[in-house]
């Protein structure tokens, strides 16, 4: 055994298993704490490093267990057992050479005896490098040595996609905010650009020095960085749209619906020629302007017109039964545009052959969907869709705006981030939603992969708030078929995806498989803790067994962006930059104010009140369905009782 002259050196090589090396530490090795160069370091810490010297080439490990379950499989007998407990069990993870960059991947494995050392701050920094270049982002500092900041490169976070995995409480908000600060720097990234889908409406206050905000269903009241959120329905291909407008509905019916949504593109087209399609070439999920209030309107009269004989006519010449006012005039000939329906007399099967009323038969007996249509075209909430403002087509398909504004609204502004807010849109629509609209931004940039706005030279990144409530495993939506194609094929398209989620186990393993960097943050579940474990490219379990008790904001690192895996904690944002995802106090915090008094802070059960003043204002928010508000004159006259003045009371 060598003698320990260098303070680094804690153990020796004793044997190897692939790249799982069991160490044996050295006599006069002490565990806890120890200096090197008067700097502290940890020894036996599971997630700390270490080096194994070969030669010109140093090897890289993680400690992922300590004690006697790390060493060699013991004897069959107590007699024969050897085995003590200073014993620690590393996984190999990469090398490096003198004087040259770490690299992932191993050339050569240690042998028997081997020295061992733990990684010094020096060492670190020859692992992490300066991340001076533009080419890596801090996202926070290493756990065991606070000192060096934690760099990832953001080349690979964005082709190879991420995951921030976390349970509620652990910092996923407060993580992501803080990375999309650090890739959106105007100074390193003036043209980076990013899309997050924010169903809870949490980002907008972290980031609103640099992203524009489009909210669906927003009032009249947006700030200055907010816009109305517009989909246009013509925009989706024709299965998103007959989902989204029609409701589900068989295969043929939807073939027919298709070849109906084909020919008023293509009749709009022949008015209104658009750059880059034809006539002939124009199909059914061509983004195309055509008017579904039109469209609703002919489907209406095929499904619901009745028809009495021509007079004078064959048998086969029949003519719409309206319903008849003054001096036999049609009383009510519908209005498209207004979503009103034209009035039909009643089926009569008696009397003289000119007076019986027949049913069209033209339709496709669809006659619920084309009402659950005409529904949503006058349910205001429904307006972002099918009232899209300049994005509205007239009757002939004419539109103030055509799709590349939206789309130099969502991905070519000014600022860097765009939030889609998308908590004000009905839950039963979500999904298909959030499909629709990643598909469009992916097929955008695909298809313009070579332009300069395209991904290749402009790469997008897409975050994925909570992504398990739309990606779930083992059921087939709009929303996870895109991002399994996305996550298999955007690499080499410029397009990256970032899953945020509390509950992996629930996400589609095929997505999160593809994730080459996971964030991986406080786990306490089973089930999900072992989904990240078997989702890992790296072989690290008892790195992951730390997950139940990291710190809120602090995350294990894993993957492709990252030279080694490491356990970071993540840099916090100030508290004017935090998301809108903070847990409310029960217990209310008393602020002292210039006369002494102590005020407890609005809300909070160790608050004394009057009597309650605010739910008529409760129900207005609850009619508007939004959260966003003025403050009500209840609020404003709401009493808040000095913290000297209860106790004097109950004195």
């Amino acid at each position: 055994m060598p003698p320990h002259h260098n303070p680094s050196l804690i153990g020796t090589v004793q044997d190897v298993n692939g790249a799982s090396v069991r160490i044996e530490l050295l006599p006069e090795t002490i565990t806890g704490l120890t200096f090197v160069n008067g700097q502290p370091y940890r020894v036996g810490q599971v997630g700390s490093f270490v080096r194994i010297p070969l030669g010109f080439v140093n090897l890289y490990g993680i400690v992922s267990q300590v004690g006697a379950g790390a060493a060699p499989t013991p004897a069959a007998t107590e007699q024969e057992k050897s085995y003590g407990n200073r014993w620690l069990l590393v996984q190999l993870v990469g090398e490096g050479r003198q004087g040259g960059r770490f690299e992932r991947g191993l050339s050569q494995h240690p042998t028997i005896d081997d020295p061992v050392h733990i990684v010094t701050e020096e060492d670190l920094l020859s692992i992490y490098g300066s991340g001076v270049t533009d080419d890596h982002v801090t996202v926070g500092r290493l756990a065991s040595a606070e000192s060096i900041p934690a760099f990832v490169d953001i080349n690979k976070l964005l082709t190879r996609h991420s995951a921030v995995l976390g349970t509620t409480g652990a910092g996923k908000s407060t993580t992501i905010a803080g990375l999309l600060t650090a890739l959106s720097d105007p100074v390193h990234y003036p043209s980076a650009r990013i899309v997050i889908f924010d169903i809870h409406g949490e980002y907008s206050r972290a980031l609103k020095d640099r992203c524009i905000v489009y909210r669906a269903g927003s009032s009249s009241t947006l700030k200055d960085y907010e816009r109305p959120l517009y989909v246009p329905y013509w925009a989706l291909t024709s299965r998103e749209l007959i989902n989204l407008a029609f409701g589900a509905m068989d295969s043929s019916k939807e073939a027919s619906l298709s070849e109906f949504i084909t020919e008023s593109k293509r009749d709009a087209l022949k008015m209104y020629p658009k750059d880059g399609v034809t006539v002939d070439t124009a199909t059914a999920d061509s983004p195309i302007p055509f008017s579904i209030h039109k469209l609703w309107f002919e489907l209406h009269k095929r499904e619901f017109m009745t028809v009495i004989p021509k007079p004078g006519g064959t048998p086969d010449e029949r003519i719409p039964a309206y319903v008849l006012g003054e001096e036999g005039q049609p009383r009510e000939l519908g209005d498209a545009m207004g979503v009103k329906p034209p009035l039909y007399r009643t089926v009569k099967m008696t009397g003289p052959a000119t007076e019986r009323v027949q049913h069209g038969n033209e339709g496709l007996n669809i006659r619920q969907q084309v009402n659950t249509l005409a529904s949503k075209l006058r349910d205001p909430r429904f307006s972002f869709l099918f009232n899209p403002g300049k994005w509205l087509p007239d009757l002939n398909g004419k539109t103030e705006s055509d799709i590349a504004s939206l789309l130099e609204n969502w991905i070519g502004e000014f600022q860097p981030i765009t939030i889609l807010d998308l908590s004000g849109i009905p839950s039963n629509i979500l999904t298909d939603l959030i499909g629709a609209l990643i598909r469009i931004l992916y097929d955008a940039v695909f298809w313009a992969r070579n332009l300069p706005e395209g991904g290749r030279e402009r790469p997008l990144l897409l975050v994925l708030e909570e992504a398990h409530a739309y990606l779930n495993s083992g059921n087939s939506n709009f929303a996870s078929d895109v991002v399994k194609r996305i996550a298999k094929e955007g690499r080499k398209y410029g397009v990256g995806l970032m899953v945020v989620s509390q509950r992996p186990s629930e996400i589609d393993t095929t997505i999160l498989s593809q994730c080459g960097t996971l964030f991986a943050m406080r786990l306490a579940n089973d089930t999900d803790r072992n989904h990240v474990t078997g989702s890992a490219s790296d072989n690290l379990k008892g790195l992951f067994d730390m997950l139940p008790v990291l710190r809120t904001g602090e995350a294990v690192i894993v993957g492709e962006a990252v030279s080694l895996p490491i356990r970071t904690l993540i840099n916090v944002p100030p508290n004017d930059r935090r998301p809108d995802s903070t847990d409310p106090r029960v217990v209310a915090r008393k602020v002292p104010d210039f006369g002494g008094y102590g005020y407890d802070t609005p809300g909070g059960w160790n608050q004394r009140r009057d009597k309650p003043q605010d739910y008529p204002a409760v129900a207005r928010q609850w009619r508007q369905q939004t959260s966003r508000y003025e403050h009500s004159p209840a609020m404003a006259n709401r009493t808040v009782v000095p913290t000297k003045t209860i106790k004097k009371k109950e004195q």
